[in-house]
């Protein structure tokens, strides 16, 4: 069938499919709840994306495999993200079967105060995501046994998870070894210790009133909800169960180590998920060889190895918060969280295929009259990205290719463009249910993206005073005459 394209897409027509994608989510967070991304989501971002396809085909004369090039390419994007979700399903139930997360559990309990655990979480993992540069690699470690810790202490877990994700991503922007704070400056033509420096201003006011509201919530959810009891009760199960000793956090200590080591994200994690299971066979046998059925065996732990990997570690015991502790991971239960990716990728690649993606970010550009207005419609653009591609570093290029001359045009240094880029580009992704950052922390965590979404205070704060600052005309520096020649000329 040979179709010619028509004019470019009309904004209106444009945003047809994000109004289906959003009635829908909203239909099913009604009907089905937190089992919303159990497929319902899924089908959803699928059928927004077939409207786009139906609109691109018989509105704008797009050949179907043009747009269809469009999707395979995007679902490519996340084709990392989904294996890494994999290995990270391997990896929580390797950790949990060898000993490694009850260990960082047991003495997180010893040592950490119920008043001062969200703040402290923050803290740490904003240390760790700072020498790493990965988000996803904090959470995907240390967060899952802060959210074992914080289940235990009585604490809200949509608040245990915004802790654990506002200091992961705080530590991520800052950090020299991060993609996206390598990836902003470069697509704005500044580099990367710059460009840190630089958002000092807007990471360092949200993170410090992140803390405060955490220190605060503490100070709520710290006293009377704690039975020292219970917790007793709980270390008495863990220190039965399995054995315990400082020497398995050698295992998380590895795996941070390589990625500090700029070791790519895939083999780290698989060489921390065999180190698990390594520490499983050695310190833990007598716990496999007790849920081996017909005894132990060679071919017996072989298999309970393999099952937990994918299938997650599952134990019996008479205390319900124990069984709901430690019975998780595998990849099997990282299946649903990679289909929403999936999907997404599927419904941005349609979106980016007929061209109403760009049409809706196009259109952002147009009610820009000033400084203050040009720096929020780049984080509006950033987050609408997030929202439509469903995938950050698509939310930083993107954007940053857009605006990139209408920076320079208003005489603003590029600093101020790679700043506004991260400051909604990087921290908003993790606030989307179906964008791979928001899917992949809710995966792992497993708390539902809606139910931290409120606690993630400094992904929440950072565009908010980056649009202050930038109304207020604060910490916006300009081009000085020759920097204004340099770039006219190029």
């Amino acid at each position: 069938m040979n179709l010619e394209k028509t004019t470019e897409p009309n904004l209106l027509i444009s945003l047809i499919p994000v109004i289906v994608l959003m009635s829908l989510l909203v239909i099913n967070i009604i009907i089905f709840k937190d089992d919303a991304t159990g497929g319902s989501n899924q089908l959803a971002l699928l059928i927004a994306g077939a409207v786009a396809v139906f609109i691109g085909i018989v509105v704008y004369r797009i050949e179907y495999k043009e747009i269809e090039s469009h999707i395979v390419k995007s679902i490519g994007v996340a084709i990392q993200a989904s294996v890494i979700l994999l290995i990270v399903g391997a990896l929580i139930g390797m950790w949990i079967i060898s000993g490694v997360v009850p260990t960082m559990i047991y003495y997180g309990l010893l040592l950490i105060n119920p008043t001062i655990f969200l703040p402290v979480s923050c803290i740490v993992c904003s240390i760790v995501a700072l020498a790493t540069g990965s988000s996803w690699s904090t959470t995907g470690t240390v967060g899952i046994a802060l959210i074992g810790i914080g289940q235990t202490l009585g604490i809200p877990l949509g608040m245990v998870a915004g802790a654990i994700i506002s200091g992961a991503y705080f530590g991520d922007k800052m950090s020299p070894l991060s993609d996206t704070t390598n990836l902003a400056p470069a697509m704005a033509g500044t580099d990367v210790f710059t460009h840190i420096r630089h958002m000092m201003y807007t990471s360092g006011p949200a993170i410090i009133l992140a803390i405060i509201g955490f220190t605060i919530l503490g100070m709520f959810y710290g006293h009377g909800t704690v039975n020292q009891e219970d917790i007793n009760t709980v270390l008495s199960v863990i220190d039965s169960k399995f054995n315990i000793g400082i020497h398995f956090f050698i295992v998380p200590f590895a795996v941070l180590f390589m990625v500090y080591m700029r070791v790519p994200a895939l083999p780290a994690l698989l060489i921390g998920t065999l180190l698990g299971g390594l520490f499983a066979l050695i310190f833990q046998a007598d716990l496999i060889a007790s849920m081996i059925e017909g005894g132990p065996s060679i071919k017996g732990f072989y298999q309970q190895i393999v099952t937990t990997a994918y299938d997650g570690f599952k134990i019996k015991t008479e205390n319900e918060l124990i069984n709901s502790l430690f019975n998780r991971g595998g990849m099997k239960g990282m299946l649903s969280t990679v289909w929403l990716i999936l999907m997404a990728m599927v419904f941005g690649g349609a979106m980016e295929g007929t061209g109403m993606l760009q049409k809706i970010a196009g259109s952002i550009l147009k009610l820009v009259h000033g400084v203050g207005s040009l720096i929020g419609a780049t984080l509006a653009s950033c987050l609408v990205m997030n929202m439509t591609a469903s995938d950050q570093y698509l939310a930083i290029v993107v954007p940053g290719r857009m605006f990139k001359n209408a920076f320079e045009e208003s005489g603003l240094k590029p600093k101020n463009l790679s700043r506004a880029l991260e400051d909604s580009g990087t921290v908003t992704s993790v606030l989307v249910p179906w964008n791979s950052g928001g899917a992949y922390n809710a995966g792992v965590l497993g708390v539902e993206t809606l139910t931290y979404l409120p606690f993630c205070f400094f992904n929440l704060l950072s565009p908010l005073v980056s649009a202050f600052l930038a109304g207020m005309n604060l910490t916006i520096e300009r081009l000085d005459e020759n920097e204004v020649t340099s770039a006219e000329t190029k």
